[in-house]
């Protein structure tokens, strides 16, 4: 398996900014930073006659994260600003006192 160093996001959006929505760019995935760096103008470049206001960003990914966990977050603010990041959604474990009584042994 290919270690995932950085996501490319690309986004379009209206003139004034109110809808947007993720684009697929050629090559999502990337091995470094830079490679995905080295790729994000010419990605941009391909949508910015169908959309009034693109953007992009190369997202770094942790590799620590568990791929199937982890969330692309993003959002353009007004000032069009594009915000991103890889986020880990907090699992919360359930169990009922009864579940946590045989787990533990009595010594007699």
């Amino acid at each position: 398996m290919e270690h995932i160093a950085a996501l490319l996001l690309i986004v379009g959006c209206s003139d004034d900014l109110v809808q947007c929505r993720e684009l697929p760019p050629p090559i999502s995935v990337y091995e470094t930073v830079e490679e995905c760096e080295g790729n994000l103008q010419p990605s941009i470049s391909l949508f910015t006659t169908k959309h009034p206001q693109v953007f992009g960003q190369c997202v770094e990914v942790d590799p620590a994260i568990e791929e199937e966990d982890a969330e692309l977050v993003w959002d353009v603010k007004p000032d069009g600003t594009l915000y991103a990041l890889i986020e880990v959604p907090e699992i919360m474990v359930a169990s009922s006192p009864e579940s946590r009584e045989k787990d533990y042994l009595s010594q007699e």
